[in-house]
């Protein structure tokens, strides 16, 4: 199943809005910011992935690693109105989709973005 176009965040000034005002966990392969914000109606995500993450053909390959990993846990976010904007670090190319799955997570569960009882293990 795909991630639809309107989960996505086009605008630059969203990007630079969640870096600024926004919250973010640095893990060992990914780096999570969120920000939530009434207004939307659900979920926008954003993936950044640097030249300095990998290769083009790894980049591509990390992106859709990142979109799987929201498509599969978003539903169990506590509240579904908020940016998402997942970073690749350098490295994170070499990592399994397992290794950046358990990275993400944590830094998913230290954002709060999970309720407790919905909590993915």
């Amino acid at each position: 199943m795909r991630l639809p176009r309107k989960h996505s965040m086009t605008q630059r000034a969203d990007f630079a809005r969640v870096k600024k005002t926004g919250r973010a966990k640095p893990g060992r392969f990914v780096i999570l910011s969120t920000l939530a914000d009434p207004s939307l109606d659900s979920i926008r995500t954003g993936f950044i992935t640097t030249k300095r993450s990998g290769k083009a053909h790894e980049r591509v390959l990390l992106r859709r690693r990142f979109r799987a990993l929201v498509r599969e846990n978003a539903p169990a976010f506590a509240d579904q109105r908020r940016f998402l904007i997942t970073i690749a670090r350098p490295g994170a190319c070499r990592a399994t989709f397992a290794e950046l799955s358990k990275d993400w997570l944590q830094q998913a569960r230290r954002l709060g973005l999970f309720t407790p009882t919905d909590a993915p293990p």
